[in-house]
């Protein structure tokens, strides 16, 4: 059915007035900022919007509209602004457990070789406890000090 130049501008002047407020934002309940809300908002059917049918310039121009507040970082839908913040949060916070991993596995190095320094350090000692031990009752050449310590310090002098 064809329509007449009267009920096309009426109809290109509800879809330029649907379409400057899905832009501001004024997005109805259930939709999004796109062709399929813009039709259902002006009431013009959503497959004139596209080919060569009557308002595919309409169509256009939204969509550059659109590309334009995206460019700016506008984004007119809520939706599509939470998705935007929601992957950078996530960006930040696998970044930061990447950070975190990075840290345990160094941490975990150096308890490693913490570890493994101190087993030596025992054996060491206990080697040369077994050492002086030995060379004590044969020769009775090391003399034993003293295991308590003295509370009091004493003059440098």
């Amino acid at each position: 059915m064809r329509i007449t130049a009267a009920q096309r501008t009426e109809n290109e002047n509800r879809i330029r007035a649907a379409m400057d407020r899905l832009l501001r934002g004024e997005i109805p309940p259930g939709g999004t900022c796109d062709v399929k809300t813009l039709a259902r908002e002006s009431a013009v059917d959503r497959t004139a919007f596209y080919g060569t049918r009557p308002y595919a310039h309409l169509r256009e121009e939204f969509e550059h509209r659109l590309r334009t507040l995206h460019a700016i970082g506008d984004i007119p839908d809520p939706r599509d602004a939470q998705i935007e913040r929601l992957k950078t949060e996530v960006t930040k916070l696998k970044a930061r457990l990447s950070r975190a991993d990075g840290t345990v596995e160094e941490l975990t190095d150096f308890r490693t070789q913490a570890l493994a320094r101190l087993a030596a350090q025992h054996e060491e000692i206990l080697h040369l406890r077994a050492t002086a031990t030995a060379t004590a009752t044969a020769a009775n050449r090391v003399t034993r000090l003293p295991l308590a310590c003295s509370t009091s310090i004493g003059s440098c002098s």
